[in-house]
């Protein structure tokens, strides 16, 4: 099917358009708010900021690319290899996104569960680092491997595979298993864990009550924004004859409606970092109200 698709047959999306440039407007603003705020204070960074800064960096990253996902929802770009470029991008982002909320999730219980240790442990920062580093080492090495997957030849469009050609068994599982189910499974857990101990602990003040509120919303946030996309990739795998005959074909415009899903993470991430940014700088390194954000 996808033979027969030209440049030139490449249809004006202004829906999509419209929804990443609602997206890009906020998104870029923001977050480059809070990298410029972290950035002002990076003489007291603690471990909590590193993982927050690889956040914003992931997000950022994401927004940056968006005005050619923009452009091409209205005007069409060719399909090039750099559509294979772009294409990874997002997704590499995408999930430094997922893998770096893990590890804050994780950080969080932690410090929760053992803060007499954690506290005590004198490379707090270079462990943050290093997780870090080996986040968008393991991306850029599996999207490396995976790159011949978004070959233009592969590709209706800029940003969209062929309808009749949808991501194979190996990459759906990666994508879906370590790359999301994984993840999940350890935010609920970590966050679940979370709650059970606040909850009795002797201590039962509005502060407390907020830390606990931010770290379910946290986890709730997570589950709205990246389910969809990864039930899309489920779906995508089956190719039903007269669905993808259709020009925009159910499953097909789901896929696209979950992706937009997916990116507003990078706007609501931002929301949390101006929330508790100034209580960021006024707690000591390791406290359980520094690690309560996002």
């Amino acid at each position: 099917m996808c033979g027969n698709i030209t440049n030139s047959s490449c249809k004006v999306d202004i829906l999509q358009g419209a929804a990443y440039s609602a997206l890009f407007i906020p998104g870029s603003i923001f977050n480059t708010a809070a990298l410029c705020a972290f950035i002002a204070k990076r003489d007291s960074w603690t471990d909590t900021h590193i993982y927050m800064v690889n956040l914003a960096i992931a997000d950022s990253a994401l927004i940056l690319f968006l005005p050619f996902r923009i452009y091409d929802a209205f005007f069409c770009l060719p399909k090039t290899t750099w559509c294979t470029h772009l294409m990874n991008v997002h997704f590499i982002n995408m999930y430094a996104s997922i893998m770096t909320l893990t590890a804050i999730s994780v950080h969080r219980y932690l410090v929760v569960k053992f803060p007499f240790q954690t506290r005590s442990w004198r490379k707090k920062k270079e462990t943050a680092v290093v997780v870090c580093l080996v986040i968008w080492g393991l991306l850029l090495s599996i999207g490396a491997i995976f790159q011949k997957e978004n070959d233009p030849k592969k590709l209706w469009t800029c940003y969209e595979r062929c309808k009749d050609n949808p991501l194979g068994p190996a990459a759906i599982t990666m994508l879906i298993v370590p790359g999301f189910l994984i993840p999940l499974l350890i935010i609920v857990f970590c966050s679940t864990q979370i709650k059970c101990i606040l909850s009795k602990a002797e201590s039962n003040s509005e502060e407390m009550k907020r830390i606990l509120s931010i770290v379910m919303a946290n986890m709730i946030v997570f589950i709205v924004c990246y389910t969809p996309i990864h039930v899309a990739f489920l779906v995508n795998l089956q190719k039903p004859p007269q669905d993808w005959q259709l020009n925009y074909p159910p499953a097909h415009v789901y896929l696209q409606v979950s992706e937009w899903i997916a990116a507003t993470n990078c706007c609501l991430d931002s929301f949390s970092y101006f929330f508790l940014l100034k209580s960021f700088y006024s707690q000591i390194n390791g406290s359980t109200k520094a690690l309560s954000t996002p």
